[in-house]
């Protein structure tokens, strides 16, 4: 296994592309997953997009309920009407933290490390590291939220008398 480096800025072109689907989970696949694991656990995260380690391929280890997940082909089948703000940080942007707009829960399907199909239903922290490690493979970073947290914030604020 090895530490891999995580690629930062959020104007480099890998973590700004949409990722490319895994044909097969294979042994090389595995592998990388495993690496993955052991970066993100070096760089205290609790996510990791395949994408910040220059991979682009659509796989990501998320923590849901405190155990690292592998996530290959993640697809977001529904999302709940509620949704909640919270700062988010990211490994690739270091020291900065965002207000982002997530869905409070979703319903997922995915390939585990087996290659075998799997859905569940996530909540709470759980679906905002799901949704955050899926943006990675769109291309989306947390950056991208600021304008439209601003325009929710003004519309909040504003006061009729």
């Amino acid at each position: 296994m090895a530490v891999l480096r995580i690629l930062t800025g959020d104007d480099n072109p890998i973590l700004r592309a949409r990722a490319k689907p895994v044909e097969r989970v294979t042994k090389d696949v595995q592998k990388l997953l495993r690496d993955m694991r052991e970066t993100m656990d070096h760089a205290k995260g609790v996510g990791l997009a395949a994408p910040q380690i220059g991979v682009s391929f659509r796989i990501c280890i998320a923590t849901i309920d405190g155990k690292p997940t592998p996530l290959i082909n993640p697809k977001i089948l529904s999302k709940s009407k509620e949704s909640v703000i919270c700062e988010e940080g990211c490994l690739s942007l270091p020291e900065s933290w965002t207000p982002v707009p997530r869905a409070k829960g979703i319903a997922i399907s995915y390939l585990d490390a087996k290659g075998k199909k799997k859905e569940r239903q996530l909540s709470d922290f759980n679906a905002r590291v799901v949704q955050h490690e899926l943006d990675h493979l769109d291309g989306k970073l947390i950056v991208d939220y600021a304008e439209s947290v601003l325009r929710v914030a003004r519309k909040k604020d504003t006061v009729t008398i």
